[in-house]
């Protein structure tokens, strides 16, 4: 489906006086406060300030933008459709909370408003180099803090959009410069970001293996017995970061069916975020459906098919986006 102008104009209206209406019901949350040395992305010992807010930093997930730097510290990775040209190749926008400790990042690249959408419910500075038109009125209405371009620039034998990255404190420095905060600014941002607890998901279907239809990519995850966490294989290839030669591992796995939309014939898309759908939860070798609900400013809940809110294990996690025109082809055993 692909949007005319004046239907991004009035989309981009509705979500106006959506956050417009919803600004107005929040309740102040003067009484939140985060669990000191305990990071509210993955529910683990940190280091970070208390009270810091994260950053998401946008990847380039194109096989020839490997290998990829700082991946492996990331608290929470979301994996999405850049574009619907160039057989969906995906991108990865990874969330940091002790950003400060990350030698390197990157590549970065471009960001889309979806990336924006879901920054935003993190109250987190998303950092990116650019993006098309269509990101501009959601930065606007968000009123997102981000930082694009201009970091370092590091010669690896590819073409020029394939060198930035972030070095160790860079992010700090920049934030610094542009005059943002580097603490929550939304209280309830500080909270834990999932219902954290443990959840073995009794009853649930065997998942050692997970397939997701990212058909540039073709995006795996493996269960290893060994460290009970998920390893991420893309392109054939299990991904090791380049920094550390850590592997890429999450302790959970939550896939999310969502509509997607095309602006024009470029491949420029948005995921309808914003709504409810389903998913699955996949954790310890197994695999459950849930469903999901997300409002204009709030963050993104997930729940069991009984209707309460879904238990996730603390450790890193994996967020895949999955097209709803190819969610059948989503594959766990």
């Amino acid at each position: 489906m692909v949007f005319g102008k004046k239907i991004f104009k009035a989309l981009t209206s509705v979500l106006s006086a959506a956050v417009i209406i919803a600004s107005l019901s929040l309740v102040p949350a003067s009484d939140v406060q985060a669990v000191p040395g305990i990071n509210e992305l993955t529910c683990l010992p940190t280091a970070a300030p208390e009270l810091q807010r994260p950053v998401a930093v946008m990847i380039d997930n194109d096989k020839i933008a490997s290998p990829h730097y700082g991946l492996a510290e990331a608290d929470i990775v979301y994996e999405m459709c850049n574009s619907t040209a160039n057989n969906r190749v995906t991108r990865m926008m990874a969330l940091y909370k002790d950003y400060a400790n990350v030698a390197r990042v990157g590549n970065i690249r471009s960001t889309r408003p979806t990336n924006i959408i879901l920054a935003n419910e993190y109250d987190a500075i998303l950092v990116h180099d650019g993006g098309p038109v269509y990101i501009n009125p959601f930065i606007a209405l968000y009123g997102l803090p981000h930082l694009s371009g201009g970091f370092s620039r590091i010669p690896n034998g590819k073409p020029s959009w394939y060198t930035e990255y972030a070095l160790q404190g860079e992010i700090g420095r920049r934030i610094a410069k542009a005059g943002y905060s580097p603490y929550y600014t939304d209280p309830n941002a500080a909270l834990p970001r999932f219902n954290f607890g443990t959840n073995n998901l009794e009853g649930g279907a065997p998942a050692g293996v997970v397939s997701l239809p990212f058909p540039h990519n073709s995006t795996m995850l493996y269960y290893n017995t060994a460290t009970g966490t998920y390893d991420l294989n893309e392109c054939g290839t299990f991904v090791k970061d380049a920094e550390d030669f850590q592997q890429v591992t999450f302790k959970n796995v939550i896939i999310q069916c969502a509509s997607m939309m095309e602006y024009d014939n470029h491949g420029y898309m948005i995921y309808g975020v914003i709504g409810q759908g389903v998913g699955y939860y996949i954790t310890n070798g197994k695999a459950v459906a849930i469903t999901w609900f997300k409002d204009v400013l709030g963050h993104t809940v997930f729940f069991n098919a009984d209707g309460s809110v879904l238990t996730v294990n603390p450790g890193k996690t994996y967020i895949g986006i999955v097209p709803m025109d190819s969610w059948g082809l989503v594959a766990f055993c």
